[in-house]
């Protein structure tokens, strides 16, 4: 690897036995909030997905750039325009 290849990153992959896609986002809620201090977890990246149909996912969170360098934690597909911490 040189000096400007950056290392593969990897995903966890947390199956459960949640029945509902609302329940599923909760559990990430719950998981952000008690683990947001882990700065090895990319929370802004959370996507959900049926169990076997892994490769069609759902955004968790909206994700972006917010002029202080944060990012905007407001769920995924708000309305355009009032990105900000949630």
């Amino acid at each position: 690897m040189t000096e400007y290849e950056v290392p593969p990153r990897w995903i966890v992959h947390l199956p459960t036995t949640l029945t509902s896609i609302a329940g599923a986002r909760a559990l990430a809620e719950a998981l952000r909030d008690s683990l947001g201090h882990v700065t090895a977890i990319d929370f802004g990246e959370t996507t959900l997905s049926e169990e076997d149909r892994q490769f069609v996912r759902t955004r968790v969170w909206c994700d972006h750039r917010l002029p202080d360098g944060a990012r905007c934690d407001l769920p995924a597909y708000h309305p355009d325009g009032s990105c900000g911490p949630g």
